[in-house]
């Protein structure tokens, strides 16, 4: 297959244990050997995949770039802040909104909590903090403490505003004189924002923290009522430290990466979801990463790899390998698919039957949408009609020609005739229009074995080996070595002595290894 073609994405559909996820092992080792940036996403955890990850990695010189990000495997599980990085501010309301429902009236309620969240996302960077999932979560309970901390800071900067903290002890605030929905709220807060009124102070951040103070403390839960189960998902348990991580935590051995350091860096990046376990926090952090690399992308379209650097740094092709995407296909996965060819992404994505995408999008055409992105299919043994006439109705009809074998006897009882009886035989051709493939084909295929359209619709037959790790020496016996060879490669030549070394992939490299974001 020309390698050029593998921006055009690839679809790979078969049913269970027909060898999906060895040739999923095949793809992505060639992927590592060539050098490019490789993204595997595993919504099961399979740990037969992420041992063949690793050992790629080694075999081709690059175990140093490897990370692991593993929901269900904390303890050895580098960390990583969904809505940490972005272009634009309001990529984190986005993201986590995104994850709501938004049918029928659950829309308008959805549009409320982005604003909200998009109001506690500009504070907390105007104040020099990076969002994550607690601070959201935090400040979603309570706003106040988010409003005293943004407006103080405010109202120190603002030269009109010159003896404030003076003014608010002479004259102090008579709750009783306000509308309700402040008088449900705490004095400090409301006295900044009656402050700011009095003396007609704007400022856009602290007008829209001051906005949310209007409604009455119970009303205002109701409405962000749908926001808080999904934030407590995200931060409870063990779980709540990978997403979000504590960038100067003392004796945390764990690294912190983000996709645009992974890309400059040239890294490898196994992600297991745990989707058997808990399958809305899985579906979340997947939908948060690839709305990250959609962002991702559109920053390399705009400014090229290594922005920000000093040095020149390569361009890099990105393969991202999608196992089991169904589980994580979302709106955020559509623009990925339409627009980051151009930026060098390049998406494998693996599922059983395109019913389960259907399902999953919940719209037929928008789930043929994404399937028209998809210029190379590649089909295993299939069990769902549906599935099978993906490809086969792709495929022209062919002319064949068909032989009928014919024979005849006949006889005569004339006695003037000398012959008794008389025979025939004869082979008739006839051409005949057929499709190419029938679905039942595709139902009947060996393990191992697949049609495949590459190249703009060429039908190939293929067959391909089925890796076992039985005698791979690079192997690792499971989760136990992979992560105590990780915290000894941390432990080692991660940790360089200042100055870091030359070129923008080893200050890449360095910072990940002080637990630092570029």
């Amino acid at each position: 297959m020309d390698l050029s073609e593998r921006v055009g994405h690839t679809l790979v559909l078969g049913t269970t244990r027909v060898g999906k996820t060895r040739l999923a092992e095949l793809l992505i080792a060639q992927d590592i050997r060539r050098g490019e940036v490789v993204i595997v996403f595993d919504p099961k955890g399979d740990v037969d995949l992420l041992r063949r990850v690793y050992a790629e990695a080694q075999r081709a010189g690059r175990a140093d770039a490897f990370f692991m990000f593993h929901l269900g495997h904390p303890d050895i599980s580098a960390r990583y802040n969904p809505v940490g990085s972005f272009s634009r501010i309001t990529e984190v309301a986005t993201r986590i909104a995104g994850q709501l429902p938004s049918e029928g009236q659950s829309a308008a309620f959805k549009e409320f909590v982005w604003r909200f969240v998009n109001v506690m996302a500009r504070a907390l960077v105007a104040l020099g903090r990076t969002p994550d999932y607690e601070a959201i979560n935090r400040h979603a309970s309570d706003i106040e403490p988010l409003l005293v901390d943004y407006f103080e800071q405010w109202l120190d900067r603002e030269p009109t505003a010159a003896g404030w903290r003076d003014e608010l002890e002479r004259q102090p605030i008579d709750k009783k004189s306000l509308d309700k929905g402040l008088q449900s709220r705490g004095l400090r807060a409301v006295s900044l924002v009656e402050f700011a009124r009095r003396r007609r102070l704007y400022d856009p951040i602290a007008h829209a923290l001051a906005s949310t103070l209007a409604y009455e403390k119970s009303h205002f839960d109701k409405l962000v009522a749908s926001l808080l189960p999904l934030m407590e998902k995200l931060t409870t348990g063990r779980t709540a430290a990978l997403l979000s991580p504590a960038m100067n935590a003392p004796g945390d051995w764990r690294p912190v990466f983000d996709w645009n350091a992974v890309i400059n860096l040239g890294g490898i990046v196994y992600v297991g979801l745990d989707a058997l376990s808990d399958y809305e926090v899985a579906a979340a952090v997947g939908n948060s990463m690839f709305a990250d690399l959609t962002s991702v992308a559109g920053s390399l379209y705009k400014y090229g790899p290594g922005r920000g650097f000093p040095v020149p740094v390569k361009p890099r092709r990105i393969a991202i390998h999608a196992d089991e995407f169904n589980e994580l296909i979302g709106d955020e996965f559509i623009p990925l698919l339409n627009k980051a060819g151009g930026a060098g992404f390049q998406v494998t994505a693996y599922t059983q039957t395109w019913s389960d995408v259907e399902a999953r999008i919940g719209s037929r055409p928008k789930a043929g949408q994404i399937a028209g992105n998809f210029n190379t299919l590649i089909m295993l043994r299939v069990k769902e009609l549906a599935t099978a006439e993906l490809l086969t109705t792709q495929l022209p009809t062919v002319q064949v020609v068909s032989t009928v074998a014919s024979s005849s006897v006949s006889d005569t009882n004339d006695p003037g005739e000398f012959t008794d009886f008389a025979s025939r035989n004869e082979d008739r051709i006839a051409p005949e229009t057929v499709p190419m493939l029938a679905p039942t084909d595709l139902v009947q295929l060996p393990k191992g074995q697949a049609f495949a359209l590459l190249h703009g619709g060429q039908l190939h037959k293929i067959r391909m080996p089925l890796p076992g790790a039985g005698d791979d020496p690079l192997m690792p016996a499971g989760l136990k070595e992979i992560g105590e060879a990780l915290r000894a490669l941390l432990d080692g030549p991660w940790l360089w002595p200042e100055p870091a070394p030359d070129g923008a992939e080893g200050e890449i490299a360095h910072g990940l290894a002080q637990h630092q974001l570029p």
